[in-house]
């Protein structure tokens, strides 16, 4: 694998579940993503299917209640908050559309 094409992130059967019981909801479940270095990805659907939370995982703002999430082949389940806040400006961007 050439390092343009090295996988730099990574989530697998990530699930993000809201509210307990009958009011239980799910944003995500069983989610999986795989982004390769120099690749642009595009998240779209209705309102309500998850985009937001989704994004909220990846940049490392909220936890995943299940599933795994790696960083350039790192897990980042246990990382601290300074450590991830680290990451975010480093690491991670987002470019927003625009309203």
């Amino acid at each position: 694998m050439t390092a343009n094409k090295k996988t730099i992130i990574s989530l697998k059967d990530v699930t993000k579940r809201y509210g307990y019981g009958d009011t239980e909801s799910y944003a995500l479940d069983k989610f999986n993503l795989n982004v390769k270095r120099g690749e642009f990805i595009m998240i779209m659907g209705p309102s309500g299917c998850g985009k937001t939370t989704l994004l909220n995982v990846i940049g490392l703002l909220d936890k995943p209640t299940s599933g795994s999430y790696f960083l350039n082949d790192q897990p980042v389940a246990r990382l601290s908050s300074n450590r991830k806040a680290h990451l975010r400006a480093k690491k991670i961007g987002f470019v927003f559309q625009n309203f």
